[in-house]
């Protein structure tokens, strides 16, 4: 939070380095959010891209008020959350489209073994309706609590905690069924 601190001061006062670290520090964290939101990598890193440059706009100005990687976190997900909307009114989206991640490990059968399960987690998580997925990802992956998640989807904590419930229910209920057949 210090070092935070310190690279907004120095952003503000017009540091181009102190940008450059904000964005090497939060990117990767960023992106896997977005990409978890949008299902789409290049939307995704559109959304990474024009949060920072939204940033950056702000050089002189800017005011933290808490964690700055929270502050980056719910810009990510208004940014997720109005290219959603956009697309839905578009319909040329394909949710259904899950995109692989490339795994660590060594071993063939480990790594088959991920792809699979990150399919299935990934389709499971693509039937949810937005507004759950949206809290369920920022919740255990952006590690937001539900009072931040609802202020910044202007709703109450109990509607967060009940999306986040609902959510949750129904991957157990998708994962589940597949398990069985």
């Amino acid at each position: 939070m210090l070092e935070d601190k310190t690279l907004i001061r120095n952003f503000n006062r017009g540091d181009p380095d102190a940008l450059r670290r904000v964005y090497e520090k939060y990117k990767d964290d960023l992106l896997r959010l977005a990409i978890a939101l949008l299902n789409d990598t290049a939307a995704a890193e559109d959304a990474v891209n024009d949060t920072f440059v939204r940033f950056a706009q702000t050089t002189g100005e800017f005011r933290l008020r808490g964690s700055l990687k929270r502050y980056l976190t719910t810009c990510i997900a208004n940014h997720a959350r109005n290219m959603y909307r956009a697309r839905q009114r578009q319909k040329t989206v394909d949710i259904d489209q899950a995109h692989q991640v490339e795994s660590n490990t060594n071993a063939p059968d480990e790594a088959a073994i991920r792809s699979e399960d990150y399919q299935r987690l990934t389709g499971a998580m693509a039937q949810l309706p937005y507004e759950q997925r949206e809290i369920v990802i920022l919740h255990l992956h952006g590690g937001m609590r539900f009072r931040q998640i609802a202020e910044s989807q202007n709703i109450s904590v109990n509607t967060a905690k009940s999306r986040y419930r609902y959510g949750l229910d129904k991957l157990r209920a998708l994962l589940n069924s597949e398990v069985t057949r």
